[in-house]
């Protein structure tokens, strides 16, 4: 599938990835897990590339959940660094291919140098104005909810705002997501059917396509037959 076949007038706006089966991928092949994650990343980068290059304006990615803390430390440790070492590499030639980075999730208990690597990225690549990469990186769907919940009660309490002009709309300003749209078409690979916790709030209308790859065999033509597969549904939805 080449991108003439795509109608390039409806592109979904926002597109979210649960990048799965690294570790079944490099299972399979008899090699250490790290190597799976490793290729996943380069994957993900030429996915990010491809994205920004037909017109994506957002592509939100799951790359370590809060649950994923409950794997081996070594395996946590590997990924830890692998993300830094991604970050540190990626945001340079992000910044030349005008590609804005953002992290979802909470920061806060990741290493210091991590967190400085975040900061360095989002820093330099603010001002970019191509395609929005999130990274939601220690995010959990449930905890960012409850985030918003106690920021809302917050300010409800300090008299900012009346508990009766909460609306969806003040909700999803205290998201991670704030100021982007709701994704329209959400893709999982290794052909689990499950949301995960992913972006529980902002899915609630976006379509789902599930894929029987593990994220690093992911190609550019399965985006693209993901988008056309969007494509098909809405129109008949339009019908």
């Amino acid at each position: 599938m080449t991108i003439q076949e795509i109608d390039q007038e409806r592109l979904p706006s926002h597109i979210a990835i649960i990048m799965d089966g690294n570790r079944t991928w490099a299972k399979k092949r008899g090699i250490d897990s790290k190597l799976g994650h490793k290729e996943g990343a380069k994957v993900l980068e030429d996915i990010v590339r491809y994205a920004n290059k037909i017109g994506i304006k957002h592509l939100t990615v799951y790359a370590f959940s809060t649950e994923n803390w409950n794997r081996t430390k070594e395996e946590v440790g590997a990924l830890m660094l692998l993300l830094k070492t991604y970050l540190d590499d990626f945001s340079k030639r992000a910044d030349t291919e005008n590609i804005k980075v953002k992290m979802l999730g909470d920061k806060t208990v990741l290493s210091k140098g991590l967190q400085k690597s975040i900061e360095k990225t989002i820093e330099r690549t603010k001002d970019n104005t191509g395609i929005t990469f999130n990274v939601a990186l220690n995010y959990g769907g449930r905890a960012e909810i409850i985030k918003a919940i106690k920021e809302i009660s917050k300010e409800v309490k300090d008299n900012k705002i009346d508990l009766e002009d909460i609306s969806e709309q003040i909700v999803s300003n205290h998201l991670y997501t704030v100021g982007q749209p709701d994704p329209n078409l959400v893709i999982r690979t290794s052909g689990q059917i499950r949301t995960s916790g992913f972006l529980p709030w902002q899915t609630i209308y976006s379509e789902f396509i599930f894929i029987e790859k593990n994220w690093p065999d992911f190609t550019k033509e399965d985006l693209l037959k993901a988008i056309k597969e969007y494509q098909n549904r809405t129109i008949k939805k339009g019908k």
